[in-house]
């Protein structure tokens, strides 16, 4: 059988769930390793601050080290909060006695502003410590504490990289989340004489706890699959893109980064596909192109908050659907991006209930609305000619405002909303469900209904 990679996080305990220990482990198990643990510290913290800090016993964090490493074996290690000087020799003492990788997230200060590194601490942090890491992971206000470079540019960066790097470890990643440039957050990279970068998306959002942690959990991971220096920081880039995009807003402070999302994301992305082919076939084998408008119809799903943000979130069928004789054909299968009015159509009623994910545009006739009515579906509608002139201005706001006032009207998710159009608009029915089975479904159920 093969072997799993094994992590271990020599860190303190988050009770707030977002940072510390409990991060680590969720980034080593959505990274395809076994995470394992040395507790260091304690801690009564949540998104607000940090309020209390108890050490574990330098005896209890070193027997938690050897058990590990004489039963499991570890590939590859990270630090994070280890509080005081004691914790650092004993790691790096660790590390020189079992010949494993070590990533040091040089933790010193929250983002509250409590101290998670004692000030005498750090210089164990730098003559003791890095010496023996292979990657550490510092911020630019950490950065500057390691270096005693003043940062305010890449270049500053790149000094500061280089300044740290003679202290020992082989590779030294200055992190420039706090560094506005252009809208892009870079990090510096120095390893092996040479500068790299690593380029991201700047994500605005106060949900960043937890955000250096997972970051070097995941370069930890990638160093326990056997991955090089820059293929581990490469792909924990791109992890921690994902996990704060889709960060949670929990707490009155700073939310937590989301690393499930690396996983959840591609997990729900194939079930609505899934669905949205079930879907199709359905449509397809019944006699159901008289529901077919002139424009076509489409039919899309959204992922599943807090993944569903924009019509990039929500798979529909390129192309639409079309007639074929007294059938309808979808030329290509469902992809993420396909679909725009009825995407936004979908995205404006999960504001209401985020469990109604999935919609499909049909034409208006009032036959079409009467069936829909005898068949129980609760129906509600709107009124273009009521639209504002800034709604009408503004590209993309008209289908979300009429389905707002149709949801108003009927106060609760309709099954329908239909429109009776306006100049240049098509009066157009729309169906409503949680999936997009249960739309087509509902479709099956009105062209049933006509027929009868």
């Amino acid at each position: 059988m093969r072997r799993i990679p094994v992590a271990m996080t020599i860190a303190g305990s988050d009770s707030g769930g977002g940072a510390g220990i409990e991060a680590d482990l969720k980034t080593f198990s959505v990274m395809g390793v076994h995470g394992t643990v040395a507790l260091t510290a304690i801690t009564a913290q949540n998104t607000v601050g940090v309020f209390a800090v108890q050490d574990v016993d330098l005896s209890i964090v070193e027997k938690q080290i050897d058990v590990v490493l004489e039963d499991i074996g570890v590939d590859a290690a990270k630090t994070g909060m280890l509080h005081r000087s004691e914790v650092l020799m004993l790691v790096a003492r660790k590390v020189r006695e079992y010949g494993f990788p070590l990533v040091v997230d040089p933790v010193m200060v929250a983002k509250s502003g409590a101290r998670l590194l004692k000030p005498e601490a750090e210089e164990s942090l730098k003559k003791i410590l890095l010496p023996v890491a292979t990657v550490v992971t510092p911020n630019i206000f950490e950065a500057e504490v390691l270096s005693g470079v003043k940062i305010s540019t890449l270049t500053d960066m790149q000094a500061a990289a280089r300044k740290i790097a003679e202290l020992g470890p082989r590779a030294v990643v200055v992190k420039g989340g706090h560094l506005e440039k252009n809208g892009r957050a870079v990090d510096v990279v120095y390893t092996g004489g040479e500068f790299h970068e690593l380029h991201g998306i700047r994500i605005e959002t106060k949900n960043t706890h937890g955000t250096g942690c997972s970051f070097s959990a995941a370069i930890a991971a990638g160093l326990a699959k056997g991955r090089s220096i820059m293929e581990a920081l490469e792909e924990a880039k791109k992890f921690i893109q994902v996990a704060i995009e889709h960060g949670l807003n929990i707490g009155r402070g700073h939310g937590p980064v989301n690393p499930s999302a690396w996983m959840e994301v591609d997990a729900e992305k194939y079930r609505v596909l899934e669905n949205l082919s079930k879907a199709v076939r359905l449509l397809e084998s019944s006699r159901t192109a008289k529901l077919v408008p002139e424009v076509g119809s489409n039919i899309a799903m959204a992922l599943p908050k807090p993944y569903a943000k924009t019509v990039g979130d929500v798979a529909g069928i390129p192309g639409r659907l079309f007639k074929l004789g007294d059938r309808v054909l979808a030329f290509r299968g469902p992809e993420f991006g396909a679909s725009s009015h009825v995407a936004r159509i979908v995205l404006k009623v999960m504001e209401y209930d985020e469990e109604w994910r999935a919609a499909m545009n049909i034409k208006y006739s009032s036959e079409i609305v009467e069936a829909c009515k005898s068949l129980g579906f609760t129906v509600s509608f709107f009124d273009r000619r009521e639209e504002p002139e800034e709604v009408k201005a503004r590209e993309g706001e008209s289908l979300p405002w009429g389905v707002g006032k149709a949801v108003e009207k009927a106060g609760r998710i309709p099954d329908v909303i239909y429109d009776l159009g306006d100049i240049g608009k098509e009066p157009m029915v729309r169906i409503l469900g949680r999936n997009a089975v249960e739309v087509a479904t509902k479709a099956l159920m009105i062209s049933s209904k006509l027929g009868d």
